[in-house]
């Protein structure tokens, strides 16, 4: 439809077919065997009636299912306005890549890009129009179960994936590529920052931090052109984000422009009431579509009461209709009236979804994501004539898929046993579960293992104890699993911890009992088939973090770019007692942001800093060179970090700031010279008075492999002052 069509259907349409458009519903009101006097539709007071104006679905998928469902439903729509089908499609569809922190640990914005437009393929050809995806909320308290959904604690990286998610989803057009999907970025705002890391808690963030940390990453995914972006559970300054006028009209409409459907989160609207900010349900809904709130999923406020406060004069009738236009462009955009059925084929659906081309996408990635936290004497890579011992947690073997992985089938994920079968044979591994140890016949049992020569064991959490709802207050392995680790050192063989995971963990009570730690995250469909190619040398480690592994949980929030205090800890203060310091544990991460070994070394020449006056602003620009040797016997790639600190700020400033990187892949003894430019927006940050700008002065450049291996460089910049 032209721009003239679509205001046509727009002044056609009744209060009720408007508020229908404005009404998410789960796919379980679209089953046969629900009705108008049972489950879900009568606690909604929905009747058939008000099920022909509903506007999207979420939670349903399946070509052949959508067809029908869309077939049906525009069949008693007045107006032929076809349904969005949207879904949780978050780290893949049917296969299933690492989940997010995972990936995000490859730091490769390609890569990124290249998992959404499959799992965007997938979701299409199964009849869905709408991922909600990407989560590009920042994160520093890995007690919050949703940081494996996110890509970590730097604003910078969020950034690049965030705009990487958004360009794979959606592809190139929505309305002639078939197959792909409208993005959402979530969760607006601050939704990562929850007060101890508990679930749906409040955030408590002052507002010179979320516009530095928390909101570029939202604002990267919408100039990236994100169709919708979803509402945050959580209250900011006292005020729920499905509320939240000041965030939602003035920031995300106004500031960053975002002119596409802005989605609640399941329920969010009827949350306001235990929130304490609305009475009932009406009012809640008042709230909402004051606040610009276009779709709302999932309580029945819009549905049942905006045609009421319209008539009570509480709202006027212009909220809905700029809802409604939104709405009816998101389905425009896609190519919906023209083709309501737009990608789903069940023929197409049978070639394309869990093909073995994307099952070997989906180990690349998985490989790729992969970080080695220790190597002691290179123990690994390992040697196909070493016997293998290798230990699971019971009934976990293919427990690797992680949490948001909707669609994606733990019977059809490759276990480690079976990735360990692709390299050696199985008389050259003995099989055993941690339940195994806790038999009454230890002895029998450590017996078994006299004769392996190192031991691989599986250790970390179940997918369930990761993702929403997942909060831990302890944030170690579990008591059995270290229990274990510590009797299996008895047997002074090597031994390798692979860590499958949700977040990063407290790994201090066995971090002096295992030779090496790879962190494989949860991989995915591939995962057995990536960690033994690893395991094995096939492909070489050069996984990067992107969330510091603290200490201990005491640490935590924890995170790189922390502000300098009025009493530092220092090299050389290490004695005194009254410093920003803890008694019991250092202050420093057990695995800092950026770190990730290899199975190869990597050379670094001191840098070179140039200074240039840019002929324009009259301006310093700054240009940053190393030689990057690989010196070891490998092939392998080496993630190169360059971070800033501006040394005297008009407010405290980050200790370190990431700004650029770049992967590199050597061979043995090859060298590459990388070079990195900076310029006055790489220095600029938010001042008390919300003004950005940046003043002249020095500024450490240092540049290394991870976040605390740094060499550092101090310049003076001149930078003009702002009107």
């Amino acid at each position: 439809m032209n721009s003239n069509q679509l205001k046509q259907l727009l002044s056609n349409m009744t209060i009720e077919e408007k508020i229908g458009q404005m009404v998410q519903l789960a796919g379980e009101f679209y089953k046969e065997e629900d009705s108008e006097n049972t489950g879900p539709m009568h606690e909604m007071n929905l009747s058939a009636g008000k099920m022909a104006t509903i506007g999207s679905v979420l939670g349903i998928s399946g070509a052949q299912t959508l067809i029908a469902i869309q077939k049906e439903h525009l069949a008693k729509s007045r107006l032929g306005i076809p349904l969005l089908f949207m879904a949780d499609v978050i780290h893949g569809y049917r296969t299933i890549f690492p989940i997010s922190l995972g990936m995000a640990c490859a730091w490769d914005p390609n890569l990124i890009e290249e998992s959404a437009a499959i799992a965007a393929k997938e979701a299409a050809v199964s009849g869905l129009h709408v991922t909600f995806a990407p989560m590009v909320d920042l994160v520093r308290d890995a007690r919050w179960g949703r940081v494996m959904e996110s890509t970590g604690e730097d604003p910078y990286l969020n950034q690049l994936y965030a705009r990487a998610f958004v360009k794979g989803y959606q592809g190139k057009n929505l309305a002639t590529d078939k197959f792909s999907i409208a993005a959402c970025i979530k969760h607006f705002a601050g939704y990562g920052a929850p007060v101890a890391g508990r679930e749906y808690n409040t955030v408590e963030l002052s507002e010179r931090t979320l516009r530095d940390m928390y909101l570029p990453a939202y604002q990267a995914g919408i100039d990236e052109g994100s169709k919708l972006v979803m509402t945050a559970f959580n209250s900011l300054d006292g005020v729920p984000a499905t509320a939240n006028k000041r965030l939602m009209r003035d920031i995300l409409r106004k500031e960053f422009g975002f002119e596409g459907v802005l989605i609640s989160d399941w329920a969010a609207v009827g949350e306001m009431i235990p929130h304490g900010i609305a009475e009932n349900l009406k009012e809640a809904g008042k709230l909402a579509i004051e606040a610009g709130v276009d779709i709302e999923m999932m309580t029945g406020a819009y549905l049942n009461y905006l045609n009421e406060l319209i008539d009570e004069g509480e709202i006027a009738e212009t909220l809905i209709d700029e809802a409604v236009w939104r709405v009816l462009t998101l389905k425009n955009d896609l190519g919906l009236f023209e083709d309501p059925y737009r990608g789903a084929n069940s023929a197409e659906e049978k070639a394309i979804v869990f093909s073995q081309e994307h099952r070997e996408k989906a180990r690349g990635m998985a490989e790729e994501s992969m970080v080695l936290l220790k190597n002691k004497e290179q123990i690994l890579p390992l040697s196909i004539h070493q016997k293998v011992a290798l230990i699971v947690p019971e009934g976990q073997a293919k427990d690797v898929l992680g949490a948001w992985s909707w669609k994606g089938q733990q019977n059809e994920s490759v276990s480690l046993y079976e990735g360990l079968l692709q390299h050696i044979p199985k008389e050259s591994i003995v099989l055993k579960t941690i339940a195994d140890a806790q038999k009454e016949i230890k002895a029998d049992w450590l017996a078994d293992l006299a004769d392996v020569d190192i031991i691989v064991a599986v250790v970390g959490e179940s997918s369930y104890m990761s993702g929403e709802g997942a909060s831990r207050s302890n944030i170690k392995l579990p008591s059995e699993q270290i229990q274990l680790i510590k009797k299996l050192r008895t047997l002074d063989k090597p031994i390798v911890a692979t860590l499958f995971n949700g977040r990063p963990l407290d790994l201090t009570d066995i971090i002096q009992d295992v030779d090496s730690i790879l962190e494989a995250w949860f991989p995915g469909t591939e995962a057995g088939s990536a960690v033994a190619n690893l395991l094995y040398g096939k492909k070489n480690p050069s996984g990067k973090l992107t969330m510091s592994f603290p200490r201990a949980v005491g640490q935590v929030p924890l995170y790189y770019n922390q502000d300098n205090t009025g009493r530092p800890l220092t090299a050389l203060n290490q004695e005194d007692k009254f410093l920003s310091r803890y008694l019991d544990v250092d202050n420093s991460p057990l695995f800092p942001f950026g770190y990730g070994l290899s199975y190869t070394y990597f050379k670094y020449s001191p840098m070179e800093v140039t200074l240039t006056r840019s002929p324009k602003s009259q301006e310093d620009e700054v240009r940053i060179e190393v030689m990057i040797t690989n010196s070891g016997k490998l092939a392998g790639t080496e993630v190169v970090q360059l971070y800033i600190r501006d040394k005297v700020g008009k407010v405290v400033r980050p200790i370190k700031e990431l700004k650029r990187f770049k992967k590199v892949s050597l061979e043995p003894s090859e060298s590459t010279i990388v070079a990195f430019n900076l310029n006055k927006l790489d220095f600029e940050y938010t001042h008390q008075d919300l003004s950005v700008s940046v003043e002249s002065g020095e500024f450490d450049l240092m540049i290394g492999p991870n976040s605390e291996e740094l060499e550092i460089n101090t310049v003076y910049l001149t930078f003009k002052k702002s009107e």
